[in-house]
């Protein structure tokens, strides 16, 4: 455990590198506590600005490549992310497809569904609070072609009320023949990138005990005695020191730790997903095409917002992935170096052309399993970043925090669900007292969340719809 050096009755100053899903939720579970002083510093101009977050993976059913604990560490990681951020999921749930012209058989996806479902009667029979993917019953459910046959022929309901209703849109889009049968709808809700930064802004701005010091880029960490010296500033230099760093610059977390001496292995891989306008189809579910991933026929997402909005991902090289994209540590360093092209992207945005390229490319992903969906529209620019990933294994999903140096953490989160982990073992490491300080941040209204979120995405010229709850 961490022993505070200074008298027990001064608080502990914990200085946080980076501003994203990880640092944003640490600062805001740690600034809970009446004995803490957090500085959180992010050199971009709001909060959680990072890779593209649009699941809630309550379970992991995009992934058949990892592991069962890691699909259970996800939905555990899930509920605790429901209820520190309540204002942020899209309630609808996620339909997993498996098509014909994939290897995979779709009953082998029912024995983890099975122990997934188990899982969480058992998790909500410890505590009801934990039922926040609907009744642990229902928890998945498979529809048969037959069964998709008549749900076609149903009107588009108003507002869904029962699952069917969600399948009646894709019922009447679907091409029955290119997809195995049974399709799997399970309760993997949406999760709102620009709700969760309005979620996360409006919290720490209620906390005395937390200064959030956006458009300062920290130059500088230094060990000094017992803690460190983090110099930041633009054309002139500041300095501040913190008892405690938490390293959470996601992809550049490595240019900390070079700084600090301390050895990592990572990656650090380029993705991006696309915006499309297809109006006017009803309330949709999320719909996963497994694929194999940097194939021509890797898994296709659609992922729907409101107003006839959809994120798209492809799992190809021409779509979401790069071919040069994933880069690795090497040479002593421990920041993996994406190529310049990649970093440009990053730095500056894209080429009016290759927006364009990328994302028609995306809609004619799905348009094979939805042929009505080549008349979708692109509809703005991709969001994009840089994903980290630590270690070697590049499926890891599930991961959260190292301490690789006294008085230091570094988070190293590859899903949004696993920033609140990180966040309580960092707890565990500065306190014997680690009470459960999630109910901090629900004093927040809906429409408070949503009109800051909206506010946030069209700063960052995206449409405002990515903001809007759904179903509304």
């Amino acid at each position: 455990m961490f022993q505070h050096a200074l008298a027990a009755a001064k608080p502990i100053r914990v200085g946080i590198i980076g501003g994203g899903v990880a640092g944003s939720t640490i600062a805001m579970h740690l600034s809970a506590r009446d004995d803490v002083e957090v500085t959180l510093f992010e050199q971009g101009q709001s909060l959680v600005n990072g890779p593209p977050i649009c699941h809630l993976h309550a379970g992991g059913n995009l992934y058949r490549e990892i592991d069962d604990q890691q699909c259970l560490t996800l939905l555990q990681e899930s509920i605790d992310t429901l209820k520190l951020f309540p204002h942020c999921a899209n309630v609808r749930p996620t339909v997993i497809v498996v098509p014909q012209r994939d290897a995979g058989d779709v009953a082998a996806l029912l024995p983890r569904l099975q122990l997934l479902q188990q899982h969480y009667q058992q998790l909500v029979a410890a505590d009801p609070s934990n039922q926040v993917l609907g009744e642990p019953c229902d928890y998945f459910r498979c529809y048969s072609e037959a069964q998709l046959q008549q749900l076609a022929l149903k009107p588009l309901p108003a507002a869904p009320t029962q699952h069917d209703d969600w399948l009646i849109p894709l019922a009447k889009e679907l091409d029955f023949d290119s997809v195995k049968w049974p399709l799997i709808l399970v309760q993997e809700y949406g999760l709102s990138l620009f709700r969760l930064a309005a979620s996360a802004e409006l919290t720490l701005a209620a906390r005395t005990n937390c200064q959030v010091k956006l458009n300062h880029k920290v130059t500088a960490v230094k060990r000094c005695g017992g803690g460190f010296r983090l110099t930041f500033g633009g054309s002139s230099q500041d300095s501040v020191y913190v008892d405690y760093l938490i390293n959470a610059c996601g992809h550049l977390s490595g240019s900390v730790d070079d700084e600090l001496q301390v050895p990592a292995q990572r990656m650090v891989e380029f993705k991006a997903a696309y915006l499309a306008s297809w109006a006017g189809q009803g309330h949709w579910p999320e719909v996963i095409f497994h694929g194999e991933r940097g194939t021509p026929n890797g898994m296709a997402q659609l992922t729907p917002y409101a107003d006839g909005l959809f994120q798209l991902h492809g799992m190809t090289e021409s779509i979401t992935l790069f071919s040069d994209g994933l880069a690795r540590a090497h040479g002593g360093s421990a920041q993996p170096k994406l190529p310049l092209p990649l970093r440009r992207k990053l730095k500056d945005g894209w080429p009016q052309q290759l927006v364009e390229q990328r994302s028609r490319a995306a809609i004619d992903h799905l348009a094979v399993f939805l042929p009505n969906f080549a008349n979708a529209n692109p509809a703005g620019k991709p969001l994009y970043g840089a994903q980290q990933i630590p270690g070697q294994d590049v499926s890891l999903r599930a991961a959260d925090v190292e301490f690789p140096a006294p008085h230091y953490a570094r988070a190293e989160i590859v899903k949004a669900n696993s920033a609140l982990p990180a966040a309580k073992a960092i707890e565990r490491q500065l306190f014997a007292d680690c009470a459960d300080t999630a109910a901090a941040a629900i004093a927040l209204s809906p429409l408070q969340v949503q009109q800051r979120g909206e506010q946030i995405a069209c700063e960052r010229n995206y449409p405002a719809a990515l903001a809007r709850r759904i179903p509304a």
